[in-house]
């Protein structure tokens, strides 16, 4: 296995994510955009994003399951193929058909196929790099997948402000299909031919394999996800849903705004990501509680502004600066853990503990999004009541979870 960072395999599979990870971005942006106009609810467009993630947290087991007894190139190219296929037929229903069932119908494809595609990518980092390089790799990933999100929010917010949600579509469907010709091109070793089973043997034995592996083989790092998944319950609940509602409807400002914030926040991703890959060695969780309990203390300052008399631009500068800061925390924290996970985790075994690991998260983050829907609903006019008790809690399992990382090394 190979030590060099920028090998043919990894160059490929960096350009394909990026490609689609813009079209990811300029799409999801518009759907949020339209559905948050046409309902004009927090709690409704926390509903339909909760419900759209559910097929990802019920299916991502499986993925992973899937990414390790398959070929993962031939699944990548397959998966990216197939989510083209699916926002262009959405694009010719647009006009036709409902746009708010195909909206959330889109949601829901794109949740099933990225539980799938999310475990194989994840799986392809290890087997194309090791030691150091893995950390390294996952920020290279992240930056350039940030890059993409520098440029796609502003891009999408623009476009959709401009021509409507219908040629953001096709935009994107161009982006996954570049990925999926990206992808015929990456050469993997051969994955070891599994032992004959029959369909439900294989699900039931592989996901045991594989939790038995966390609970008793690592538990340091069972514990780590599931201080992740706490963590993502408050700050994906609030930054998902709270971000496009305080823009949107709370300072009225419109989609450009939205996606020039969603750009900056790519910045702070980038930056997050170039920090995180500083991170090696023995010491790397030694500072992760405090760059957990950093991400309440920005939100304390977004509901503080929105308490005083400042205008709407001042007052959207001050949001999106405290965001930012969450996103940068975020950045460093997931890319270790994840490099945490992959480094433990043996190769034939990468796809589905993955996965594991993926579906804490995704457990947390549509119940925190559906919460946050209704605190932001009910608290209509005063958002700070939500945002600066949230930061004081987010804070306080920062603090707490030093207990939790102490043993915890690279």
């Amino acid at each position: 296995m190979k030590r060099t960072l920028w090998t043919r395999n990894f160059i490929l599979l960096v350009l394909g994510q990026a490609s689609s990870l813009f079209g990811n971005l300029i799409l999801r942006l518009a759907l949020s955009m339209y559905l948050l106009e046409v309902t004009g609810s927090a709690a409704v467009f926390a509903g339909i994003l909760s419900a759209a993630a559910l097929p990802t947290i019920i299916l991502s087991p499986l993925g992973g399951v899937l990414a390790d007894r398959v070929d993962r190139r031939r699944l990548m190219v397959l998966l990216d193929a197939l989510t083209g296929a699916f926002v262009l037929a959405a694009a010719l229903l647009l006009p036709v058909a409902g746009g708010i069932a195909v909206a959330t119908g889109l949601l829901i494809a794109l949740s099933v196929l990225g539980a799938f595609e999310t475990p194989t990518v994840q799986a392809c980092i290890p087997a194309m790099l090791a030691g150091d390089d893995i950390i390294r790799g996952n920020a290279v990933v992240n930056q350039i997948a940030s890059v993409s999100a520098l440029v796609a929010p502003m891009l999408g917010g623009a476009l959709y402000a401009a021509l409507g949600l219908g040629p953001v579509m096709y935009a994107s469907v161009g982006c996954f299909w570049v990925t999926a010709l990206l992808e015929c091109f990456i050469r993997l070793e051969p994955q070891k031919a599994p032992p004959r089973q029959g369909a439900v043997a294989v699900i039931i034995g592989d996901l045991g394999e594989s939790l038995r592996f966390l609970v008793r083989e690592q538990p340091d790092i069972l514990r780590l996800l599931l201080l992740a998944a706490l963590s993502s319950f408050f700050v994906m609940g609030v930054a998902v849903v709270g971000m496009p509602y305080l823009v949107r409807t709370v300072l009225g400002l419109d989609a450009v705004w939205y996606g020039g914030a969603e750009s900056a926040l790519a910045v702070a991703a980038i930056l997050g990501s170039v920090a995180a890959g500083l991170f090696t060695g023995r010491t790397a969780f030694r500072r992760l509680s405090w760059v957990l309990a950093s991400m309440g203390a920005f939100l304390i300052p977004a509901g503080v502004v929105l308490m005083l008399p400042a205008g709407n631009v001042t007052s959207f500068a001050v949001i999106a600066a405290c965001f930012c800061g969450v996103q940068a925390a975020v950045s460093v924290y997931s890319i270790l853990a994840v490099s945490a996970v992959q480094q433990r985790t043996p190769a034939h075994m990468t796809g589905k503990v993955m996965a594991c690991a993926a579906t804490l998260g995704l457990c947390a983050q549509p119940a925190g999004q559906l919460v946050y829907g209704i605190l932001f609903d009910q608290a209509a006019g005063r958002p700070w009541l939500v945002l600066i008790p949230t930061g004081v809690v987010i804070m306080a399992v920062g603090v707490w979870s030093r207990r939790v990382l102490r043993g915890l090394t690279l």
